[in-house]
């Protein structure tokens, strides 16, 4: 018996991975994103490589992780690879309290960043 398998969530030319808990406002990272939206694989990962952007770092791991379920589980062509979606959105927050003077206290919040990215397997033309 057992459930039913799962449909995919992309299609049959894409792949997919998530970073839920990258350190860092979603802003910041969707600025990193914006640098790879549609471009090749391999010339994103340069461009992360090369960023002076801390979260790149982060982002150039989801996208290595992308481009090797293409790989080993799609039997998608690596060279054929285009960034086809970098969306960023908000996970968890953690609050911090830090003390101030006059026995008062202020809420220091360390928020954290989900990154999706999907790469697409792209016809020579």
């Amino acid at each position: 018996m057992g459930k039913a398998k799962a449909p995919r969530r992309v299609a049959d030319n894409e792949a997919l991975a998530v970073g839920t808990t990258i350190r860092g406002s979603a802003q910041k990272l969707n600025l990193v994103a914006a640098l790879i939206r549609g471009k090749k694989a391999e010339e994103a990962m340069n461009i992360l490589s090369f960023s002076k952007r801390a979260m790149a770092q982060d982002a150039k791991k989801v996208l290595a992780s992308a481009i090797a379920n293409a790989e080993n589980n799609h039997d998608l062509d690596v060279d054929a690879l285009v960034v086809a979606e970098a969306s960023v959105g908000k996970s968890i927050t953690m609050k911090r309290f830090a003390t101030r003077g006059r026995g008062k206290s202020t809420r220091i919040l360390k928020p954290f960043s989900r990154l999706r990215i999907v790469v697409r397997e792209q016809e020579e033309a």
